[in-house]
């Protein structure tokens, strides 16, 4: 099969790889029908952070090829959505809604040879507790684009607007203007966000989008002029809540500088030497929380969305590229000239 290998530094290919097999009889395979480009595959592709050569891809929707005998709730045939992280459904993390924390759990695309969704087959472990299965076949591409959403950026948008807390009437800031930042915005309005304020924007189509999906205001700024500028819209208080989206010290700070007393900072972008201010924090109750998004926890209520017109979540991918063209849409993502790039794989 075609898989996405990543070789270092600026550098994912596309190569030939042994076609994933049934490990485990809990597993399934899975014919990838569109994957995507994640914004945290970035930080490994510009040499931010460390990852092992080999496969890359966590997202990805597509039809079961293969099942193993102690699958019982998939069946070959099915057309599914795979979460970002695998997970077996009955642990106690799992029972709790933190399906990324499972004692079993895995997320792929971690190198190992077969496990990347940027390929045309994924092997699948814990299958019954993984994959989420749709009903139908019949889509348009729109809603196809929505659908893959589900598998990580619009779950990870939910989750950093259910882990700040957001609830009706109140004023959000949202630090990060990517795909995830994106799809807080939307998450936010869900939830009954009256304003929402999209911080470290400076690009004019995540603006429009933006907007489109609920934010009343856009602060073009970061660092200390952001802070400001958030803290004149809110007369010195600050946001009810606050979603970081990024990851970076800087957006780290700008969080938490901008979330007034008593507020919680929902942060889902992967942290790299972002640090909190402990003392700072802790003298306003600004509290924390959110991880990587147990994204099949919220996976049934975002597919009814999705399903019933509600939300058009597809919207963030402004780029499609091949499988073979798999360079350019990290290329692009990488210089900011697609906010997410989706990939064809092969047809429904």
């Amino acid at each position: 099969m075609k898989a996405a290998i990543f070789k270092g530094k600026g550098q994912v290919v596309v190569e030939e790889r042994p076609k994933p097999t049934v490990r485990e009889q809990t597993d399934a395979i899975v014919r990838v029908v569109l994957a995507c480009v994640c914004g945290s595959d970035l930080w490994f592709y510009r040499g931010v952070s460390d990852h092992p050569v080999g496969s890359v891809g966590h997202e990805f929707i597509g039809i079961v090829e293969e099942i193993g005998t102690d699958v019982k709730d998939i069946k070959q045939g099915d057309f599914v959505i795979a979460p970002f992280a695998y997970s077996d459904g009955v642990c106690a993390n799992c029972k709790a809604g933190f399906q990324t924390a499972c004692i079993h759990a895995g997320f792929f695309g971690q190198g190992a040879e077969g496990d990347g969704g940027q390929a045309e087959f994924v092997r699948v472990p814990y299958a019954d507790g993984t994959l989420f299965t749709v009903q139908g076949k019949d889509f348009s591409d729109e809603t196809l684009a929505s659908l893959l959403s589900l598998t990580d950026v619009m779950g990870t948008g939910y989750h950093a607007a259910v882990s700040a807390g957001v609830k009706a009437g109140d004023t959000v800031a949202v630090v990060g203007d990517g795909a995830v930042g994106l799809s807080g915005v939307i998450s936010a309005k869900m939830l009954g966000a009256e304003r929402i304020i999209v911080l470290g924007s400076t690009h004019e189509d995540r603006h429009k989008l933006a907007r489109e999906w609920g934010a009343t205001d856009i602060v073009d700024a970061r660092g200390d002029e952001a802070v400001k500028v958030l803290m004149d819209l809110t007369d010195n208080v600050g946001a009810n809540a606050v979603l970081e989206c990024v990851g970076s010290d800087e957006s780290y700070k700008t969080a938490f500088a901008i979330a007034r007393a008593g507020a919680i900072v929902g942060r889902v972008g992967v942290p790299h030497n972002a640090e909190v201010d402990a003392t700072g924090t802790f003298y306003r109750n600004v509290g924390m929380r959110g991880g990587p998004a147990p994204v099949r926890a919220y996976m049934q209520h975002l597919y009814d969305a999705v399903i019933n017109g509600d939300i058009n979540t597809g919207k963030v991918f402004d780029l499609t590229t091949s499988l073979d063209d798999i360079a350019e849409a990290y290329a692009a993502m990488d210089e900011r000239r697609a906010i997410k790039t989706l990939v064809k794989v092969s047809e429904l």
